[in-house]
């Protein structure tokens, strides 16, 4: 044998060798035909549409977010009012999208003015206060509010993915739904493992807030406060929490109170470098949550820390108070959340605080399994159509082109195993649009093997030799093959930069099966020709 054609060999062999490894010998080496069959169905991985799973909708509370924008403005412009010593008498958020500053000192109007303009004027619009001629009411400008909005959903959405790619899931779909002002999410998770995990990761608000409590006195209910004050400070709310450890005798009381907090909290979730979760010392048996805050966030907290020594700062979370431990130093880049959180809770608090707060919560509105008995048919169906192109190929192919059809049968097999082989190396997920790109590569190595062998029954009609055509027949065809395979993968490559979910399967199933494809097409076929030509007569015709 040419010794050239003998290393051809080898790596071909050692090709298939390695495919058939990943496909059927890993991870664990086969000594059954059950063995195999397990081996096979670990390696491939199946979309939502085959395996079932779970679908999922949710809704982003964009609201939410534009009134915590909204608040920061309220406690950032009484700062500055007062830094810059400008009278007034009060600055209260009117709604989520308006505040109103009462009676500005008429001799301050002007250094008010300025200081909005200087501050907010591409943000909030300006304009007199109906009945206070010296007061003023500030407006969040429409293009301010869809920034917020869109903001708010990119960063849901970058989070929500975040969050399942944390928990292990494979090739999970996130992605906007509905038109832009829907505020919606779907989620897909094809083979969930644990649902109610999952859904309770993505549904984790994960909006840490450390927030001043403004009154020492905890309250049973909203209406037990109104009832002794009437009316809440400026500034200020009441949120929901827990009185967990509050009783004089060291019993544990879970009952629920409220919190007179700050609106506007000093560090938000957003501010977190990392989370992790540690045992809790001075409650054996209990977890708490260890963190650390940006640079910036850490000489915003170390002033405030210390300037309110003594006093209580609430853990606000999901809004609720987990906890309000009582400011015993300046604290400046780290912190900790305790409560009565077991191991696994303040793993999965962990986790939803790593992978970033949401800016808003999210509402749960749909869920729709999809059952193994839908994924099964689709599989079915899938692998009929699949096979029956195949066998009907695989006829013509015979029947037209006699012996060296089964030379483009076998690297059509060739080519399927080295896709499949390829979905198996990179935890690719196979679906039902994957399944339709399968067949079209199918049908785009039949055309590369026609080109060929009309190319060689081209020049032996020209009077070549069996080796001289086959040669030739290769030479020629090989730039037409190039061609129709870059313009195709180069549109299936925008499918999967662009494409989401099922059409970036279909797209990654014909790539690699395109990639495949000229190798076995070009490269496997003409070494077995080659093979077929150094056995046979020289002077022999090829049956073609």
């Amino acid at each position: 044998m040419n010794p050239n054609l003998k290393w051809k060999a080898l790596f071909i062999f050692a090709v298939v060798l390695f495919c058939i490894y990943f496909l059927i010998g890993y991870p664990v080496f086969p000594t059954s035909v059950a063995q195999i069959k397990d081996n096979f169905s670990k390696q491939i991985k199946l979309g939502l549409d085959l395996q079932g799973g779970s679908h999922l909708i949710l809704q982003v509370q964009v609201q939410e977010a534009i009134a915590q924008e909204t608040d920061t403005t309220v406690d950032r412009l009484t700062t500055l009012m007062r830094s810059k010593n400008i009278h007034y008498d009060e600055v209260r958020r009117v709604d989520d999208t308006h505040i109103l500053v009462r009676n500005v000192d008429s001799s301050q109007v002007s250094d008010f003015r300025d200081l909005v303009t200087q501050q907010y004027n591409n943000v909030w619009d300006m304009s007199p206060a109906a009945g206070d001629p010296n007061g003023y009411t500030l407006t969040l400008r429409p293009g301010a509010v869809a920034q917020i909005q869109e903001s708010t959903m990119t960063q849901s959405l970058e989070t929500i993915e975040r969050r399942i790619n944390a928990l292990g899931l494979t090739e999970p779909t996130v992605q906007p739904r509905g038109g832009r002002n829907a505020n919606e999410i779907l989620v897909q998770l094809p083979g969930v493992g644990d649902l109610a995990e999952a859904k309770g990761v993505i549904q984790a608000g994960g909006q840490l807030e450390l927030r001043l409590v403004e009154d020492l006195t905890t309250y049973p209910s909203v209406s037990a406060y109104m009832a002794q004050h009437t009316v809440l400070p400026p500034g200020t709310e009441l949120v929901r929490g827990s009185a967990e450890g509050r009783n004089p005798n060291g019993t544990t009381d879970n009952s629920e109170v409220w919190y007179l907090v700050d609106r506007a909290p000093v560090v938000t979730g957003r501010d977190l470098r990392s989370a992790v979760e540690n045992r809790n010392a001075s409650n054996p048996g209990m977890w708490q949550i260890n963190f650390t805050l940006s640079p910036e966030a850490a000489r915003r907290f170390g002033p405030f820390t210390q300037q309110n020594i003594g006093r209580q700062m609430a853990i606000v979370l999901d809004h609720r108070v987990t906890s309000a431990p009582t400011i015993q130093g300046k604290i400046e880049d780290s912190g900790e959340i305790t409560g009565n959180f077991s191991q696994e809770s303040a793993h999965d608090l962990a986790l939803t605080l790593r992978a970033g707060s949401l800016p808003a919560s999210i509402k749960y509105l749909e869920e729709r399994t999809v059952g193994p008995s839908l994924g099964a048919d689709s599989i079915r169906h899938g692998v009929q159509a699949s096979v029956l192109s195949l066998v009907v190929v695989m006829l013509f192919m015979l029947v037209y082109y006699r012996l060296s059809g089964g030379n483009a049968v076998l690297a059509l097999f060739l080519n399927l195993v080295i896709l499949l082989a390829f979905l198996a190396m990179s935890g690719a997920v196979l679906t039902l649009p994957g399944i339709a790109g399968v067949i079209l590569t199918i049908g785009m190595g039949v055309d590369s093997n026609v080109l060929v062998f009309e190319r060689i029954r081209e020049e032996l009609r020209n009077g070549k030799s069996a080796a001289a055509a086959v040669d030739a027949g290769f030479d020629k065809a090989f730039l037409t093959i190039i061609d129709t395979h870059v313009t195709t993968v180069v549109s299936a490559a925008f499918l999967g930069v662009f494409g989401t979910g099922p059409i970036r399967g279909f797209a990654i199933t014909l790539v690699v099966g395109l990639v495949a494809n000229i190798f076995t097409a070009v490269y496997v076929s003409k070494s077995i020709f080659q093979y077929h030509l150094t056995k046979m007569d020289r002077q022999a015709e090829l049956s073609i």
